[in-house]
């Protein structure tokens, strides 16, 4: 028997419930990673060669390095840029915050292939930018913007940053007006009571949102293969190179197995480190 909000549930009845959920986790993630993490041990006997070439081609690593970098550089410009609109959705009031919801919102609804195509527009060297760089007097000849990881950042950077601010304004609107009124009343300045009453109750979801951005981020393939060029190749662009350029499937799959049990230990370490600051509850 299974307790539930209206009672007990027979066993048979729960196992039925859970089953579609099961099921889908089942075909959508533990068969499809099972399947790359066979491919990439048998080529089609047993084999280590795919993970021994990893480490011993050092632009694997490389890779594998810049990508993380990018991705908690990505993380931070999210959450800096992020958490000041957050909290003007959560204390602004009336059309101000509708406003605001509006403006997080609606690049959600546009594909992220159009948002990565507009920097390309804004970045190229005949771009918005390089053109009224060039028509103010500032500069003679056009900047190299596209093609960087400078582009790479602030074009993940805006696509990324809805993620980031969704969890910390839920967070934010759950703390109640009131402490940080009692705060002010006790002699607390603005900042102070930032410190010590908005930011730690907000701390479940700004670790939700820097999660989830950081993970996406370390995935992204769109935006990194569009404005990003061979000095800025990403672990999710060249696995799929490896797949759809040099059909070499068994080592896309030991470079995926790679990138997830990396993304599984910063995951675990993380999610440690903000339980044990408070900023997950009792997790």
């Amino acid at each position: 028997m299974v307790t539930g909000t209206g009672g007990r549930y027979p066993l048979l009845l729960s196992a039925i419930l859970v089953l579609p959920l099961l099921l889908l986790l089942f075909f959508t993630f533990l068969y499809p990673v099972g399947r790359m993490l066979v491919g990439s041990l048998f080529d089609p006997d047993f084999t280590l060669d795919n993970y021994v070439r990893i480490f011993a081609e050092p632009l694997y690593l490389k890779v594998l390095l810049r990508t993380l970098r990018i991705a908690f550089a990505t993380t931070i410009g999210a959450f800096v840029l992020g958490y000041p609109v957050a909290y003007a959705m959560a204390r602004a009031g009336g059309k101000l915050s509708l406003w605001i919801a509006g403006c997080v919102l609606i690049p959600l609804w546009t594909s992220t292939l159009v948002r990565s195509y507009a920097w390309i527009i804004l970045l190229q060297r005949k771009g918005i930018i390089n053109d009224i760089l060039i028509g103010t007097g500032i500069l003679d000849q056009p900047l190299k913007l596209i093609y960087t990881e400078g582009a790479v950042l602030l074009a993940m950077t805006h696509v990324l940053i809805p993620i980031m601010i969704l969890p910390i304004y839920s967070s934010l609107r759950t703390i109640p007006k009131e402490l940080p009124q009692a705060a002010a009343n006790l002699g607390a300045g603005v900042f102070t009571t930032f410190l010590k009453v908005t930011l730690p109750l907000s701390l479940p979801g700004v670790f939700a949102g820097t999660l989830m951005t950081f993970i996406l981020a370390l995935g992204f393939y769109v935006t990194p293969a569009l404005v990003g060029g061979p000095e800025t190749l990403m672990m999710s662009t060249l696995i799929g190179q490896q797949t759809t350029v040099l059909l070499d499937w068994p080592f896309a799959g030991a470079l995926a197995m790679l990138l997830l049990t990396v993304t599984l230990i910063l995951t675990s370490m993380f999610r440690r480190v903000l339980a044990n600051s408070g900023g997950f509850g009792n997790v």
